[in-house]
């Protein structure tokens, strides 16, 4: 799955993708280590260019590199889930925050369009997280907040972790249409400019959802 905000420009940038997002939807397994020859065979480029990805994915915090041992797909973990979403529940928080104050009327009203294109998967019971709804909803909130730190530190350093943990452990069953419930409080309060209810809500949505996960994981 490519979001729309990818552009991948280079033959790196293509394979970086696709590594990446074979590694956040299992295709490649949590914990399992990375052969820059069996990968450059896979996806018929040159090792360098592996190389070049397998060190993106680094710092996207879902490869990392220990002595002796190479690099590795991230583990997926209590402590890490715990840990990831603590940091997650307050940037996030933030973010909404500031979308309520930042957003245009016509931004707001795209992602309240946005939303409602999601209904139609969410009273099917469909996974949420498989549809990308999810992840497009608070990407859309993230850049809602207009600071360029808080993007970076979100997008760029946390949220392909983020995407490993929801779409392997997954969004399914009742969850489905609590979060998307959520979703929709959270656009309410962004439209109503109350940032401090936008926040209140993020935060809460984000702690359901690390709860959620949890239960998989234990």
């Amino acid at each position: 799955m490519i979001f729309s905000q990818d552009k991948p420009v280079t033959s790196t940038d293509k394979t970086f993708i696709l590594l990446r997002d074979d590694i956040v939807e299992g295709q490649i397994t949590a914990g399992s280590k990375l052969s820059e020859t069996e990968l450059s065979t896979k996806y018929a480029v040159s090792r360098a260019v592996i190389r070049e990805a397998i060190n993106r994915l680094e710092a996207c915090h879902i490869v990392e590199r220990k002595a002796n041992v190479g690099a590795r797909v991230v583990a997926l973990t209590p402590e890490g889930l715990l840990e990831l979403y603590q940091v997650r529940e307050s940037l996030e928080g933030m973010a909404a925050r500031l979308a309520a104050l930042n957003m245009t009327d016509e931004e707001i009203a795209d992602l309240q369009l946005l939303l409602d294109g999601h209904f139609d998967e969410v009273k099917g019971g469909h996974s949420y997280y498989q549809e990308a709804g999810d992840v497009d909803f608070h990407y859309r909130i993230i850049l809602g907040s207009k600071n360029k730190h808080l993007i970076s530190m979100l997008y760029d350093g946390l949220y392909h972790l983020v995407r490993m943990y929801r779409v392997q452990l997954g969004m399914a069953g009742p969850r489905v249409t609590t979060a998307f419930d959520e979703h929709k409080h959270i656009v309410k309060a962004i439209a109503n400019r109350d940032a401090e209810l936008a926040e209140m809500l993020m935060r809460r949505h984000i702690l359901y959802s690390k709860n959620n996960i949890q239960h998989k994981l234990t």
